[in-house]
């Protein structure tokens, strides 16, 4: 008989195979630097240009953001950080600001309560309360609250998933179509897998829990533009899941952009977003022009 770590227990993956597909972190050397990076270049952020810092969205000490203005009447690119849903926040999250201000984009970076102590299911009740508050309560900021587009990397590229899925709105007080436009890098947007390894030790999930969080089961009725992206060096599953979603998101006739960036990582690659010519920059800037022009 076969041991239990050598049992196919995923697409014909042992539970070896599907650890090193969902380990992120063992594409690179270390971590660190990348982390180094976003905090850095965010402070610079919080220092340099107006901003509002840690806006309340919520009654919960995490329910924060930092806004960062572009002018009146202005759209807003709301970045949702990643970090497997248990590291980061809004602190290392503003590392576009200066680019996107400039394009007269304004900014949020959005805070939420990490894993394990929130669920993922009060993970994606806040951002999406976060978004119902920006929809309200945007134009005391110069944000025009019916252009609301939103972006994030990795477990925010799931949580941007999340806002774009259906099903939620009415409990909100907002409308189907509150957010004009999204950006998913490296997201996960089928957690079932999520659910059978490692990531489950903080995310808690049963197979309700992940059925319930998975962008790839609750695609709208009416899709929004949707950019999609991963790098190249990411693992076999990370890419797996941006195509699927994609390709799901795309059968259904909504927009959608897809790119791999094939000499970026799993953590190098939302740093694009810092480079006003990257593809990254330039598509995520289109698509905001696109839909509010």
């Amino acid at each position: 008989m076969p041991s239990t770590d050598d049992a196919k227990i995923y697409r014909g993956m042992d539970r070896t195979t599907l650890e090193r597909e969902y380990n992120a972190r063992g594409t690179v050397d270390a971590i660190e630097p990348f982390l180094e990076t976003y905090a850095a270049v965010s402070a610079e952020m919080r220092a340099t240009l107006p901003c509002h810092l840690d806006v309340s969205y919520g009654p919960g000490d995490a329910e924060t953001m930092d806004i960062f203005p572009a002018g009146p009447d202005a759209p807003v690119f709301v970045f949702i950080h990643g970090g497997y849903w248990r590291l980061l926040s809004k602190d290392d999250s503003a590392f576009m600001a200066g680019v996107f201000t400039q394009a007269g984009v304004a900014v949020v970076a959005l805070n939420y309560e990490l894993a394990p102590a929130a669920s993922l299911d009060e993970i994606v009740r806040q951002c999406r309360s976060a978004i119902a508050w920006l929809n309200a309560n945007g134009r005391e900021f110069g944000i025009n609250s019916e252009r609301i587009f939103v972006g994030g990397n990795s477990a925010g590229g799931h949580l941007v998933g999340m806002l774009v899925s259906q099903g939620w709105h009415a409990d909100f007080g907002v409308r189907e179509n509150v957010v004009k436009g999204a950006l998913a890098v490296s997201g996960l947007f089928d957690l079932e897998p999520v659910r059978l390894c490692a990531p489950n030790a903080w995310l808690r999930l049963d197979k309700d829990a992940a059925a319930r969080n998975s962008p790839l089961l609750h695609l709208p009725g009416r899709g929004c533009p949707l950019l999609v992206s991963w790098g190249g060096t990411e693992t076999d599953e990370f890419k797996r899941q941006s195509r699927e979603y994609a390709s799901a998101w795309s059968a259904r006739g909504f927009p959608c952009t897809t790119f791999g960036l094939s000499e970026r990582n799993h953590f190098d690659i939302i740093l694009d977003l810092i480079d006003p010519e990257s593809r990254m920059t330039r598509e995520t800037l289109a698509m905001i022009a696109g839909e509010t022009g």
